[in-house]
């Protein structure tokens, strides 16, 4: 590995795990009480609950697509958004957290282990350096709603 690859992994990693810039999703998660996970303050389209799981099955999709040429992506955007604002259980959402951590854990070392520059085979000109990229970008992004969310409703 080049000196250059290894720095170009290593901020990749970084970023996806919540680095510089952005709060790690545990962090914006820490503390939250249950009763709160399904509030949706007035005019915004969803709660920190449906940010979750939204959170959850992109960065899942981006994960499979990146290793598996059999997958299949869910129909944009109806199956990435969950319905219900707030979970169905206390099992419902530390399952939702846990598969984020896990699917996080396995595209970094994805990133670790891979070629980030020719292009995905199955995809039609990505490579695991874009969809890292992208999930990191989609992470942070979605980590900062819950953060808004969380100062609009008094619990940050």
């Amino acid at each position: 590995m080049t000196n250059e690859h290894k720095i170009l992994t290593d901020e990749v990693v970084h970023l996806l795990q919540g680095g510089n810039a952005h709060a790690h999703i545990d962090k914006a998660l820490a503390g939250l009480p249950k009763n709160l996970r399904g509030a949706r303050p007035d005019k915004l389209p969803y709660s920190i609950w449906q940010l979750v799981e939204h959170i959850r099955i992109a960065q899942w999709d981006m994960l499979e697509f990146s290793k598996d040429g059999n997958h299949e992506s869910p129909q944009w955007p109806d199956d990435y958004w969950p319905k219900e604002t707030e979970p169905g259980s206390d099992e419902a959402w530390e399952k939702s957290v846990e598969q984020i951590n896990k699917d996080l854990d396995e595209f970094v070392g994805l990133v670790k282990t891979g070629d980030l520059y020719s292009k995905i085979p199955h995809g039609d000109g990505q490579t695991l350096l874009r969809e890292a990229l992208q999930a990191a970008d989609h992470m942070a992004y979605h980590v900062a709603e819950i953060i808004v969310i969380r100062r609009l409703i008094g619990a940050w």
